[in-house]
C-alpha cells in the first residue's frame, strides 16, 4: 500500500496589500528591474569600450556608475519576490520588458556615450515614477521607499551626465 505523504503547502500572503495590486506593483517593478539590468549592461559595455581624450574620467565615472547599477537590482527583485512573485532574469525577460534600449552594435564615440546614458537614467527615472501611483494606493511603505532611492540616483546622474555634454 502506497504511503501518503503531505506537502507542506505555503501560507498565502497577507501583508495587507491585496492580490491584485501586488501583482501590479511586482509587474511595474519587474520593468524597472529590466530597465536597471539593460542600463547596467550598456553602462559596463561603455566602460569597456570608451576612448578619447575623457578616457580616465569616464572610464571611472562609468565604472561607479555600473557598480552602482549592478548593487541596486538585488533589492528591485527582493521586493517582487517579497510580493509573492517571481522576478524576471533572462536576457529574453529584459528585451520583452525594458524601455531602455539595448548598446549599439558599434561602441560610440565618448560624448555619444554620455548622451546615450543621460537618456537611459532618464528613461529609468520615469518606469520608477509611473509606479508610484500604484504603490501609494495600496500603501506599499516599502516600494515607495525604494523608488525614491531609485530616483534619487537617476535623476541625479542624469543631471551628472547632462553637465558633461554642455558647451
Amino acid at each position: 500500500m502506497a504511503k501518503a505523504t503531505s506537502k507542506t503547502q505555503a501560507p498565502s500572503i497577507q501583508i495587507g496589500i491585496s492580490d491584485k495590486d501586488r501583482a501590479a506593483i511586482a509587474e511595474g517593478l519587474s520593468r524597472l528591474l529590466a530597465d536597471t539590468y539593460t542600463l547596467y549592461l550598456t553602462t559596463h559595455n561603455f566602460h569597456w569600450n570608451v576612448t578619447g581624450p575623457m578616457f580616465n574620467t569616464l572610464h571611472t565615472m562609468f565604472m561607479q556608475q555600473y557598480t552602482e547599477l549592478w548593487n541596486a537590482v538585488d533589492p528591485i527583485a527582493e521586493r517582487i519576490r517579497s510580493l509573492g512573485h517571481v522576478a524576471p532574469g533572462s536576457y529574453a525577460d529584459f528585451g520583452r520588458l525594458a524601455s531602455v534600449p539595448d548598446a549599439p552594435a558599434k561602441p560610440p564615440k565618448a560624448l555619444e556615450m554620455v548622451r546615450i546614458l543621460v537618456e537611459g537614467h532618464e528613461a529609468v527615472a520615469r518606469t520608477a515614477r509611473s509606479l508610484f501611483p500604484i504603490a501609494d494606493k495600496a500603501g506599499d511603505e516599502p516600494t515607495a521607499d525604494l523608488l525614491t532611492q531609485r530616483l534619487t540616483v537617476h535623476e541625479q546622474t542624469a543631471w551628472m551626465l547632462r553637465s558633461l555634454l554642455e558647451e
